[in-house]
């Protein structure tokens, strides 16, 4: 995916008003039926990629295993497992809501 430079007031703006959009949304239907028409389908794709493997790096199973159970590329993996530990927080906050202790 293309990415502009920029990080300017108008795009924190905006990625807010997105992130209001999520929450104004009432449960995963709506929020489903939003993404379909938000997201191309290589995006979604590359979305649930990520969110596939999210429990499993929590679990601490090796990024080889995770490859073999998910087709997931090492890459991504490795990719998602850096924003486990330095984004914003939005992975475990999304886990803790959706995934029963243990589970």
């Amino acid at each position: 995916m293309k990415r502009r430079p920029s990080t300017s007031a108008t795009d924190v703006d905006v990625l807010d008003e997105l992130a209001s959009a999520f929450a104004a949304l009432r449960g995963a239907d709506e929020v489903r039926s939003f993404l379909e028409d938000l997201c191309t389908p290589a995006e979604l794709e590359a979305m649930t990629d990520r969110w596939r493997v999210v429990p499993l790096l929590m679990e601490q199973v090796p990024y080889r295993e995770i490859h073999d159970r998910t087709a997931v590329s090492v890459t991504t993996i490795g990719r998602v497992a850096r924003t486990i530990e330095t984004g914003a927080g939005g992975y475990a906050a999304a886990i803790r809501r959706t995934r029963p202790r243990g589970a």
